[in-house]
């Protein structure tokens, strides 16, 4: 599992914005993920998609990493935001949008 956590540190590190998902972000294998996507892709984020149903330990790991129960998960710049319902919440409220120029993110768009 240490290998499992190491490897998310790393991606957290090497990417401004990670949605560890199911599924990829061109295809979600789950609505929640899928909703996430649709946020991120409408604000015109890119990010780095991790699919968690390709390993077990990174499925476990991201869990445990943000003491959080489920996924998809949404870090930037290194910092958890939560799952689907806070970042849905945060984009109608236009919370996410700031979030992301506060912390220098930009939209491809």
């Amino acid at each position: 599992m240490s290998d499992a956590l190491e490897a998310i540190r790393g991606t957290i590190a090497t990417h401004d914005v990670v949605l560890f998902m199911k599924g990829t972000a061109e295809r979600p294998m789950c609505g929640f993920s899928n909703q996430v996507v649709q946020i991120l892709d409408h604000l015109g984020i890119d990010f780095h998609d991790v699919n968690v149903l390709a390993d077990e330990d990174i499925r476990q790991g991201v869990k445990d990493f943000a003491s959080w129960p489920t996924i998809p998960q949404l870090y930037i710049k290194g910092e958890f935001v939560g799952g689907c319902d806070i970042v849905r919440e945060m984009f109608q409220t236009g919370e996410l949008k700031s979030l992301l120029a506060d912390k220098g993110v930009s939209a491809s768009a």
